[in-house]
């Protein structure tokens, strides 16, 4: 089993009003020297059987088409293998 992680950011050009409220928290809590913060989110995408190159390219399509806005945003894709505990 594989997980397949699919990162969403608004791309640098787009004003991004929660990272810039989660800034103005962290210096307020005394949390000094962060220049930036960008806010997006993480889909987690539990993959069963091999994970092939024809399958990845499928949940590309997948963020690309419903996960992502990509006229705003950025994604990308990449595999983390899940240990599984005994």
């Amino acid at each position: 089993m594989a997980r397949v992680v699919v990162d969403v950011m608004p791309k640098q050009a787009i004003l991004d009003p929660q990272g810039r409220a989660v800034a103005g928290a962290l210096e307020r809590l005394g949390f000094g020297g962060i220049a930036d913060v960008r806010q997006g989110k993480r889909f987690e995408l539990e993959v069963d059987g091999e994970l092939t190159e024809e399958r990845l390219a499928e949940l590309r399509r997948a963020a690309e088409t419903l996960l992502a806005n990509t006229v705003i945003e950025d994604f990308t894709v990449r595999v983390e293998h899940v240990t599984t505990q005994a």
